[in-house]
């Protein structure tokens, strides 16, 4: 067989091999959300970030976009790749769960952040449907300003008008 005939068949049978040509799908680019405060443990469950992204753009948050494209990553603010990825990702969130202990939870998560000068200075304050929690979320915005120059951003809530 010259090198001419085996050319030719490593040819076809490439070709044969190679994905037939289609139409191109773009998948939309992942966002990432890093998230503090999670409950612990090695595989904490992100479920309920993507619930409230769900909610949030149900209730008309243009900026979520497809909840499908974010991708939620767990992360404890004892990592040591805290201040190298503060460095590399710019979307940080901080889970504040519905009872006591995860606002507790989150104000010690806040405390721990306050050490890491490296560390983000602005979270997006993520949390399950609250009925009367706008108080004590907001309480956690104005300690996380006060003491360790930390912005909170929450949704959903607005401060009720004065009236006149």
């Amino acid at each position: 067989m010259s090198q001419t005939d085996q050319a030719a068949g490593l040819r076809r049978w490439a070709e044969a091999m190679a994905p037939a040509p289609g139409p191109v799908h773009e998948t939309p680019p992942s966002r990432v959300l890093l998230t503090l405060g999670l409950p612990e443990g090695a595989d904490s469950d992100v479920a309920p970030v993507m619930r409230a992204l769900c909610r949030w753009q149900a209730q008309g948050q243009s900026w979520v976009g497809d909840p499908s494209a974010w991708r939620v990553v767990a992360l404890d603010v004892e990592s040591p790749h805290l201040s190298a990825l503060a460095s590399q990702q710019k979307r940080w969130a901080l889970w504040v769960d519905d009872d006591a202990e995860g606002f507790r939870r989150a104000y010690r998560t806040l405390k721990g952040l306050a050490r890491h000068p490296a560390a983000p200075r602005r979270l997006l304050m993520v949390h399950p449907p609250l009925l009367s929690g706008a108080g004590l979320l907001g309480n956690l915005r104005d300690a996380a300003s006060h003491f360790f120059d930390i912005q909170l951003v929450m949704i959903g809530f607005t401060k009720p008008r004065k009236r006149l």
